[in-house]
């Protein structure tokens, strides 16, 4: 049976404020990846979602972002490569000590938002976040676009990674996300989620904005947890993979 791993970006409430429904999305994921303070979450929220995804018997892993909390890390700031190698190594740094504490492991790292989209395509911003994620732990499975410069400097910093596509949002001709700003970038219907995910896992392909199909490694399956249809997509999604006969497994698992 073909397995495919299917993660959500999850702890990203602070504060008063909440965003997602990270326990009822957990019953559907079997990776989360947890915010760590800089773009979203906070000590309190970090400690309950890596609480909830033990209960949930689901892979625990860091999602460290922009210092932007007002822009939610989707702003793009101009930072060098030795600034990626250090609030990735901090971020990831406290999530470890509530992992720990918890009497678990963190399974993988992936950036967060902007830095995970300008690490794509910078060579150095991501052998910055790849080194950090060497330095903490060489056993970490770097997460990162599909084809892109974080896989490559994974790669080559001799992590294993893992090739990240999306259930909930549309591509460009390149491989790249179509950018939020535009029409489209994010989905709000179930049933075109679902055909892009069993296109991606089934066919390695992926239909673009154009209308073109590129080829796409796909070993694991992210779904927003900040989407407005993040539940659904989660549970929809997961139903379609099963039924297809593909199981839904971590890569600890």
């Amino acid at each position: 049976m073909k397995k495919i791993d299917l993660n959500s970006d999850l702890g990203e409430s602070f504060g008063a404020y909440k965003i997602g429904n990270d326990s009822a999305v957990l019953q559907y994921v079997s990776s989360a990846n947890i915010a760590c303070g800089f773009h979203a979450g906070d000590p309190h929220v970090m400690h309950k979602t890596v609480a909830l995804a033990l209960e949930n018997h689901t892979a625990i892993g860091a999602h460290p972002g922009l210092t932007d909390l007002n822009g939610f890390g989707r702003r793009n700031i101009n930072i060098t490569p030795q600034d990626a190698y250090e609030i990735t190594l901090y971020q990831v740094g406290a999530l470890y000590a509530f992992v720990k504490a918890a009497g678990t492991q963190i399974q993988h790292v992936k950036p967060h938002g902007a830095l995970y989209n300008m690490a794509a395509k910078d060579a150095a911003l991501a052998e910055g976040i790849a080194n950090a994620v060497y330095d903490i732990d060489s056993s970490l499975i770097l997460y990162g676009l599909a084809g892109s410069e974080l896989i490559k400097a994974g790669s080559h910093a001799g992590l294993k990674t893992a090739s990240e596509v999306f259930a909930d949002r549309a591509y460009m001709p390149d491989g790249s996300l179509m950018p939020r700003n535009l029409p489209g970038a994010v989905f709000s219907d179930d049933k075109t989620a679902i055909s892009q995910v069993l296109q991606m896992v089934t066919a390695g392909t992926v239909t673009t904005a154009d209308g073109s199909e590129i080829s796409v490694q796909t070993d694991t399956i992210c779904i927003h947890g900040d989407n407005a249809k993040a539940l659904l997509f989660a549970e929809k999604v997961n139903n379609a993979l099963n039924e297809a006969g593909i199981s839904i497994k971590s890569f600890k698992d």
